[in-house]
C-alpha cells in the first residue's frame, strides 16, 4: 500500500509498513477487516470499514488487479454495512489514482461527497502534477 502511494507520488516509501498496518487495526472506529485470499491461501486484497461508513482501505495485490477481487471486497463491505445499520459509504482515493477512481465508480461510488484541497509548501518543488477540471477550476493531483 505505502510503495503504491510512493509510486503515485514520485517519493520513497518508508520501510514501516507493517507498524503502520499495526497501528490501523487498533483504531477503535474500525468496525471490521476482511481480506480476499486465493487459492494458496495467500492475501491478495484487502478492505475495511471505519464506523462512520468509510472504506478504508481497500487494496488489491499489482498481480490481482483486473480480476474482479476490488469489486467483490466492496460488494461486501457494502453488505456488512448494511447489516450493520450503516446508510452512506464513502472512499477517498488519491486524487492522482485513476485506477482506483475508475474502478470506484464502477462500483457504484458515483457522488461526489467531499473534496479535500492541498498545498504543497515545500521549497523549491511541488509533488503535484497536472490534474483535472472540477467546477471550471483547474486542479493539480
Amino acid at each position: 500500500m505505502t510503495a503504491a502511494d510512493a509510486g503515485l507520488y514520485g517519493v520513497a516509501s518508508a520501510d514501516d509498513s507493517g507498524a503502520a498496518f499495526e497501528e490501523y487495526l487498533t483504531r477503535l472506529d474500525l468496525s471490521g477487516m476482511w481480506v480476499a485470499s486465493n487459492v494458496g491461501g495467500g492475501v491478495i486484497g484487502m478492505v475495511g470499514l471505519l464506523l462512520g461508513g468509510q472504506v478504508e482501505p481497500l487494496v488489491v495485490t499489482a498481480a490481482s488487479r483486473g480480476e474482479g477481487i476490488g469489486r467483490a471486497l466492496l460488494e461486501h463491505v457494502a453488505d456488512q454495512a448494511r447489516r450493520r445499520g450503516i446508510r452512506q459509504l464513502s472512499i477517498s482515493p488519491s486524487a492522482r489514482n485513476l485506477d482506483a477512481i475508475r474502478c470506484l465508480h464502477a462500483a457504484g461510488y458515483d457522488a461526489l461527497a467531499r473534496v479535500t484541497l492541498a498545498i504543497d509548501l515545500s521549497p523549491g518543488g511541488s509533488a503535484f502534477e497536472d490534474g483535472i477540471d472540477l467546477y471550471d477550476l483547474r486542479f493539480r493531483a
